[in-house]
């Protein structure tokens, strides 16, 4: 995997779900991975093969024969990075501060989950 992508590579929710299956097997065949989703998301084989090009095309996957054996070319944490900054600058200007003030703002902490945040915040000192 690469720690640095040399472009941003984001994903929608249907290439993600093939992502999942690859982040969790490693290498899978085109068409194992067709199996797999038409089975839990019900989608052809054509539509899948269509996702697959498209994350090849993206630089996420890479496809090796005999085969066409799939793998991951990016890591989960490196998409979760992309993808949460994306959405940090979309809805909050950017701002982490601006997006955890009104995501806490909503929310019920047990006494335990106030106690993580603060061991959270004091080892980032």
């Amino acid at each position: 995997m690469s720690s640095n992508p040399t472009k941003e590579i984001r994903l929608h929710e249907g290439e993600l779900n093939v992502m999942e299956l690859l982040w969790s097997n490693k290498v899978l065949a085109a068409k194992d991975i067709s199996k797999i989703i038409k089975e839990y998301i019900g989608w052809e084989k054509n539509t899948t093969y269509t996702v697959i090009k498209r994350l090849i095309d993206k630089g996420a996957i890479q496809r090796e024969d005999p085969g066409f054996l799939c793998s991951a070319k990016v890591s989960k944490k490196e998409i979760q990075e992309i993808e949460t900054k994306a959405l940090l600058k979309k809805m909050f200007n950017g701002s982490l501060i601006t997006f955890i003030n009104e995501y806490l703002s909503n929310q019920s902490l047990t006494t335990e989950e106030i106690i993580e945040l603060q061991r959270m915040l004091n080892y980032r000192k």
